[in-house]
């Protein structure tokens, strides 16, 4: 029996990245707990998708394409959520690209500025649009997706990601101190290096980047995409009432592990 205190019923998620990977997991997360669902992403096909699996639960579901770098997009499609549901409960702001790779001297900066505008003013505008909204029913839960790429530094000419998602997660951190007593909770969750199409073709490509990740992972393996409805369901719901602020890590132990160290079945461990 599930506790109710992870029961979504009657609630209305919007989830943005629904199309695929771990925002596909997420909106059928909220889903299989009883919440009503916007699917959003530039991926129609991929969200029709999700919405096709989500029809079976017997929850409402719709898809509105948006680009999270576009404010007015993302303007219109708070509008599109008043005019079918007139209310927000939970918004997980999930999709953003992961940005060019290159060294931080040669790194172009209409290229940064194209990753900050996704990652950081996009998710702002969101944020805000939601917490609007939120503030007037004194309860709501935003779920940020940064990285352990923006608490630790990736290197890989990875400057303008971790840049984006060191700024994602010192916005939750101010948006769930501003809103605290206004009923609205702000979390973020950081993952790791999770399976995803994306990442299969890098690793296809440079096998070597697998044993590379998993270094840095104690757990000894790459994050499987269903494993973030657990905790995004978790941040959700009344579950974590009294959880704001919170940085989560779903990343297999990776923040816990010191650089230089090791663990048992490591592969830096030979016998």
């Amino acid at each position: 029996m599930t506790h109710k205190l992870f029961d979504l019923s009657g609630k209305v998620s919007i989830v943005s990245g629904a199309a695929q990977g771990m925002g596909k997991e997420m909106s059928i997360g909220f889903a299989e707990a009883g919440s009503d669902v916007i699917l959003v992403d530039i991926n129609n096909i991929g969200a029709e998708d999700t919405a096709n699996d989500i029809s079976k639960l017997g929850v409402n579901c719709i898809v509105v394409k948006c680009d999270v770098s576009d404010t007015t997009q993302i303007l219109d499609l708070y509008k599109t959520v008043d005019k079918k549901f007139n209310k927000i409960d939970i918004v997980a702001n999930v999709a953003g690209p992961g940005g060019p790779t290159a060294p931080p001297a040669e790194l172009d900066i209409s290229q940064l500025e194209k990753v900050v505008n996704a990652l950081v003013i996009g998710r702002f505008v969101s944020c805000q649009e939601a917490g609007k909204r939120m503030i007037k029913n004194e309860k709501g839960s935003i779920i940020n997706f940064g990285s352990i790429g923006g608490w630790s530094s990736l290197g890989r000419g990875h400057t303008a990601y971790g840049m984006s998602m060191g700024a994602t997660i010192q916005m939750t951190r101010e948006l769930s101190t501003e809103w605290a007593s206004k009923g609205v909770r702000v979390n973020a969750i950081l993952p790791a290096q999770v399976w995803n199409s994306g990442l299969r073709e890098r690793i296809k490509n440079v096998p070597e980047l697998e044993e590379t990740f998993i270094g840095g992972i104690p757990m000894g393996r790459l994050g499987e995409p269903h494993e973030i409805k657990g905790p995004a369901i978790f941040l959700a719901s009344d579950a974590s009432s009294f959880v704001t602020g919170a940085i989560l890590p779903m990343d297999g132990g990776n923040l816990a592990l010191n650089a230089g160290g090791t663990y048992p079945g490591s592969p830096r461990v030979y016998a």
